[in-house]
């Protein structure tokens, strides 16, 4: 969750390309989905079908006034996003946070971030910003007093990009105790076993280390603490593990498990699927389906496989009972007062068991909303599972991976505007060995970070303008001079009035309530 890294031109209106149309980041390994590591994604396709990410234009046609890093495809995917659209559409409670690991200055891949949260933010989600200085500390070893110097560099950065810290919140783990003790709570659902097959943990990882995991489920539920709403974490897709486990572990703190279902039995959801089938297909023949006629329908009609073959002999066994749709409430981890008012709360017909309660005159939403009210009212968190959106990496600047461990590849936000201009003209181009073949064959922004600049940055909200630098590069009108020229210039632009904000904010961040000054004593280490 925390970040320390950073179709076709015609269209109309127009939409630029990311990086040229490619779907690989430059210098990047094969798909690994390392929090802590260095590998970059090769291949965001690959995302899609391996982790059960979803393409990101899917969704955009729902978003209102969608973020020009939407539009453009820099944010590529998403897992769960729906619920979050819709309430910026509805005007309806939602809230964004995400976090930023404090290992050396902000760059301008962390702007991506930056510029997701404000983006939230200005269409009404609560919006946290946070620093994570317990992951910082525990899983890279760095001293609280680094901690302390970059944390202040970020939040300064945040709030000069336009951040409204009336309308928002800024906050530092090791300072929070409200998702202290969330983590700690959060922390009897998380098994070590899920550490070891997630993040690779073994018995050389420190305790710190592991809580520090913990600490992060916290951050991404924090929002919710008060009502459960629909909450997006702006991310990069190496950080989908903390989402993937976050999702899993506010199912788990959840009083009760909504489900679709047909008989008595439980049954799983390919076998749903196959008794809502056969329920359809007989229902208009036979005054009442039941399970023995279903089980007939399905030998008849459906291949063997091991669905059908489970879901038949649970049909069998239930015999003459009624086949009917429903919807099952399960208890998860309810107390008896809250199972009680929740069975008194089903309205119409419902069927009561040890361990769950069928509703016949619910549709599913329905039932969703009144298990998470009646958890609320009793004591419950009711979260609803966090959603999250992946943005594209940045190229270097020097080709490969941008890294704040490497100065030539990125810009710094605090780097002198000048700096900044001599960067982007050192910059590597994807222009071609001369300026005849330029103009002959074109350029090859797919594979410039220099084009990437304009896309992702420079040119701003101007779709327009980040289309005409395409069209102009890959028709050989554009060399690579003069596109670096202005690049560098639009940089030094940009860097001098960031830095302009980013003075007028000292002031503003020195009057919240935020500790930049730690007095925590630590030993560093390497928190792996």
């Amino acid at each position: 969750m925390t970040r320390d890294t950073p179709e076709d031109a015609d269209s109309d209106p127009p939409t630029p390309r990311p990086d040229g149309g490619s779907d690989t980041a430059g210098g990047a390994d094969d798909v690994a989905l390392d929090p802590w590591g260095s590998s970059t994604v090769s291949d965001y396709r690959n995302l899609f079908e391996e982790f059960g990410i979803e393409a990101f234009d899917e969704v955009l046609g729902e978003v209102p006034e969608p973020h020009y890093l939407m539009r453009r495809g820099v944010i590529f995917g998403h897992r769960d996003y729906r619920p979050v659209a819709r309430a910026l559409r509805e005007g309806e409670d939602a809230a964004v946070l995400s976090g930023f690991m404090p290992t050396g200055d902000p760059h301008i891949g962390h702007k991506l971030v930056f510029d997701e949260i404000i983006w939230h933010q200005e269409r009404g989600a609560d919006a946290y910003g946070l620093i994570a200085d317990l992951e910082a500390h525990s899983a890279r070893g760095l001293s609280w007093a680094e901690i302390d110097e970059h944390a202040r560099d970020y939040l300064l950065s945040l709030l000069a990009l336009g951040f409204d810290p009336e309308e928002g919140e800024l906050y530092r783990q090791s300072t929070n105790r409200e998702v202290q003790d969330l983590a700690f709570e959060l922390g009897s659902n998380a098994r070590f076993a899920e550490f070891e097959g997630i993040y690779g943990f073994d018995g050389e990882t420190s305790v710190s280390h592991m809580q520090s995991v913990v600490t992060q489920m916290a951050d991404i539920l924090y929002p919710q603490l008060e009502e459960p709403k629909p909450t997006v974490i702006p991310v990069g897709p190496d950080q989908d593990p903390h989402m993937r486990l976050a999702r899993d572990v506010a199912a788990r703190m959840r009083y009760f498990k909504v489900t679709e279902a047909f008989a008595s039995f439980e049954a799983d959801a390919a076998e749903r699927d196959l008794l809502a089938a056969a329920h359809a297909a007989l229902e208009d023949d036979l005054d009442t389906v039941r399970c023995a006629d279903a089980a007939d329908w399905l030998d008849a009609e459906m291949a063997p496989d091991a669905a059908r073959d489970a879901a038949v002999e649970k049909l069998r066994a239930a015999g003459k009972e009624p086949l009917r749709p429903r919807v099952r409430f399960l208890d998860r981890n309810a107390t008896d007062e809250a199972f009680d008012a929740l069975v008194e709360a089903i309205p119409g017909e419902k069927r009561r068991y040890d361990e769950h309660v069928d509703a016949f005159d619910m549709d599913r939403e329905a039932a969703e909303d009144l298990a998470r009210e009646v958890e609320v009212d009793h004591g419950g968190y009711g979260f609803l599972p966090p959603s999250s959106i992946y943005h594209r990496f940045m190229t270097g600047l020097t080709g490969g991976k941008m890294s704040s461990s490497v100065p030539a590849s990125h810009i710094s936000l605090l780097d002198d505007p000048e700096d900044g201009y001599d960067k982007v003209q050192s910059a590597t181009t994807g222009g071609r060995e001369t300026a005849e073949k330029q103009r002959e064959l074109g350029g090859k922004a797919d594979e410039c970070p220099v084009y990437e600049l304009y896309a992702y940055l420079l040119a701003g909200d101007d779709d327009e303008f980040a289309t005409e630098v395409y069209e102009e590069c890959v028709g050989g009108e554009r060399l690579c001079g003069g596109c670096k020229e202005q690049a560098a210039e639009l940089m030094r632009d940009f860097l001098a009035e960031h830095q302009e904000k980013r003075e007028e904010m000292e002031a503003v961040l020195d009057d919240l309530d935020i500790d930049l000054d730690s007095d925590r004593r630590g030993v560093p280490g390497d928190g792996h």
